[in-house]
């Protein structure tokens, strides 16, 4: 190679620094990068991507009664409740699309008995529409400023659930549980400030509404790094058991029983879709946080047949788990009907609904795995689990401690 056709270089040649003001130096053929420019660079690659497409391919051709039968595989009945979900999801994510920025947001209450499937239908949508979703619970809310989680908190988390993308965070879903905890306490029933109760209310309602929030972009508030987030498009789903809402209905549309001229009226289940925001507000949500919610969506408790449905029928069922994980020690697990059939009873006594049957079933079938890897070698290759297992679980291999 002769002299002229190699050029010493001394400097990098994207910014220009020389060799003595870096760390390192990377020489090619005529050209070199320092260090410096090569850890922009990473930095640079490893930003997502921002499609410009990415919001109308998100609302392309959403029907609700496709979103409405996806919920069919994985939630046992509530097909009101469906119905308004799917309308109010897919509604939501057009008016994204679209640039429809003037259409009001319309955020979710689900009012139902523990167990119902109320997370479980935000969890499935949020899958289905492949959007970031949080699950939080609003008893861990308390006001900027206290102990505890402030409200910004769950921005934060949905920046992390959408991989730090800015753009994909600001079109997720926040499902919030245990909002009923969070009603107003009665005048006088405490002289400390509410601070989470009335006081979280408040702080979520312009964050419900859609506001721009400084979040740090490590999920560390000492963090010095943060982003912006424009809450405006992204969905809110609250959800509650409201224990004694029932009460406050039957109240208002029979009237009370209390004085001498009272007609006594024979106890009756009350109907929870009559709900109205005057019983909402009457239960302690402050009347700003009720309005803000559009879309109210009542789920009854569960039937002895819907939970043996959710054992047994939906997509990915308790049943098949519990076999899967029986199959790994080469022991198949069979459940007899009459069995299916305790199993459901005693989760209605319980009042504890869908989330009572993995409890039932860990019940039964503890004994069981703890032996299985002795079930194998000891040529047990079997289990059939009938009403007596039941009601007394117990293991098929004696003296064993």
């Amino acid at each position: 190679m002769n002299e002229t056709d190699s050029v010493v270089v001394n400097e990098c040649s994207f910014c220009n620094k020389h060799k003595d003001e870096v760390a390192k130096l990377i020489v090619g053929h005529n050209v070199a990068i320092c260090s410096e420019c090569v850890t922009f660079c990473q930095d640079l690659l490893s930003q997502p991507v921002h499609s410009k497409n990415s919001k109308t391919a998100l609302a392309k051709n959403l029907n609700p009664k496709d979103i409405h039968q996806h919920l069919d595989q994985y939630v046992v009945g509530q097909s009101l409740a469906k119905i308004v979900l799917s309308v109010a999801v897919a509604n939501h994510y057009k008016r994204i699309a679209k640039g429809g920025t003037d259409i009001e947001k319309a955020n979710i209450l689900m009012i139902g008995p523990t167990g119902t499937g109320k997370t479980l239908m935000a969890k499935t949508v949020a899958k289905y529409l492949n959007v970031p979703f949080v699950i939080a619970d609003a008893t861990t809310l308390t006001e900027a400023g206290y102990v505890g989680d402030d409200v910004e908190t769950l921005i934060a988390r949905l920046y992390q659930a959408s991989g730090n993308n800015i753009e994909k965070c600001q079109q997720g879903i926040v499902f919030l549980d245990e909002i009923d905890k969070i009603s107003r306490k009665s005048e006088g029933s405490s002289v400390s400030r509410d601070v989470s109760g009335e006081g979280v209310q408040q702080a979520l309602l312009k964050l419900i509404e859609g506001t721009v929030c400084k979040i740090p972009t490590q999920g560390n508030r000492k963090s010095s790094d943060s982003v912006e987030i424009d809450t405006t498009n992204i969905l809110f789903i609250v959800g509650g058991a409201f224990v004694g809402l029932d009460n406050i209905i039957k109240n208002r549309t029979q009237g009370t029983t209390i004085g001498f001229g009272a007609t006594l009226v024979p106890s009756t289940t009350v109907d929870l879709s009559a709900v109205t925001s005057d019983d909402l507000i009457q239960f302690g949500l402050i009347p700003e946080f009720v309005g803000r919610f559009s879309n109210t969506i009542t789920l009854a408790s569960l039937t002895k047949e819907q939970l043996i449905t959710i054992l047994t029928s939906v997509k990915n069922n308790l049943i098949e788990q519990y076999q899967w994980l029986f199959v790994q020690d080469g022991v198949t697990l069979e459940f007899d009907k009459d069995s299916l059939d305790l199993i459901a009873e005693r989760t209605l006594a319980n009042k504890t609904g869908a989330r009572g049957l993995h409890k039932e079933l860990e019940r039964v079938l503890i004994p069981h795995m703890y032996n299985l890897p002795d079930y194998s070698s000891r040529n047990v290759l079997h289990i059939a689990i009938d009403k007596s297992q039941v009601n007394t679980p117990v293991k098929l291999l004696e003296n064993d401690s």
